[in-house]
């Protein structure tokens, strides 16, 4: 029955080639059901720990060495996390300011659309979802929270999530879709690092079957997912040229554990490691994606 639903939202996208307006679900609710039916049926791998799930079971904890680090109860269970989460796309909206979320669920058409679609839901353990929160994504310094063999971590100080390497693509190119869908501005230092991410991890093969799954479903796909040339013309145009990271193995000789200024620096290419890996934009001052400059000219 699921593949016979998939099958005819599949026919029906053939048959509107032009289509440019997203047909997203009417509401949140609706869009985790056509979530679990049509886009993930087949899929039962969690996004951010790679555990896998079943959605009515909850996830398999013991088999992935994920660690609870303090609510069993949502530990148990698959949430449907936002990855650009609903205060970024709502905080910038009138609805929100007047009087938060639920106004715009009841009164702004544009939030109600960008909280379902589908190209920014995934499936994640429910303690991770709720300790993200939020948060930015970013890499975090000490004291930082993990989950055991989960390749995440959180800190709640400096209010920033680092999500596992496998997953900073898929999450630099949702946030492009979300920024061009709904007109969400997104700071040049996130910018930065996005771009970093995208080109660390590029577009793998289940990233594009999702696409395309929720392409036939929702009517629009993500333009970012498997278009190199498109991926490239959102990295932020800088000022001016900046120095590429060198690509050698001294830089495994540099960690984001600790948060340096451009002062602790000993070289150029340690500050673009700092900037473009850790995303510490507070390196550069102007930003003109070059950090450092007393180092960097």
């Amino acid at each position: 029955m699921k593949q016979l639903s998939y099958l005819s939202a599949l026919l029906v996208a053939l048959l509107l080639p032009g289509q440019s307006v997203a047909d997203v679900p009417s509401s949140f609710n609706a869009a985790k059901r056509i979530a679990e039916e049509q886009i993930y049926y087949d899929q039962d791998t969690s996004f951010y720990c790679g555990c896998q799930f079943d959605f009515e079971a909850g996830p398999n904890l013991d088999a992935c060495g994920y660690e609870i680090r303090k609510q069993p109860r949502r530990a148990s269970r698959i949430e449907w996390e936002h990855v650009m989460p609903a205060y970024d796309f709502g905080r910038q909206r009138q609805c929100w300011i007047d009087d938060g979320r639920d106004n715009c669920r009841r009164t702004d058409e544009v939030f109600r659309r960008a909280e379902a679609d589908l190209h920014n839901l995934v499936p994640a353990i429910g303690e991770v979802n709720g300790d993200r929160s939020n948060m930015r994504f970013g890499m975090v310094n000490t004291p930082v929270h993990e989950y055991g063999a989960c390749n995440v971590a959180v800190s709640f100080e400096e209010r920033t999530f680092q999500p596992p390497p496998h997953r900073r693509g898929d999450i630099a190119r949702t946030y492009w879709y979300m920024r061009d869908t709904y007109g969400i501005e997104i700071s040049r230092q996130q910018q930065q690092l996005f771009t970093a991410w995208a080109n660390q991890d590029p577009v793998d093969e289940w990233e594009q079957e999702r696409n395309r799954r929720i392409a036939a479903v929702q009517g629009n796909a993500n333009p970012y997912v498997g278009d190199v040339a498109i991926q490239q013309a959102a990295e932020p145009e800088p000022v001016r040229s900046a120095p590429a990271i060198p690509q050698r193995s001294s830089s495994a000789e540099f960690s984001c554990s600790t948060r340096k200024n451009c002062g602790a620096m000993a070289t150029c290419e340690e500050a673009l490691f700092h900037l473009n890996q850790c995303g510490n934009g507070r390196l550069d001052g102007d930003g003109d994606g070059v950090p450092c400059e007393s180092i960097c000219r």
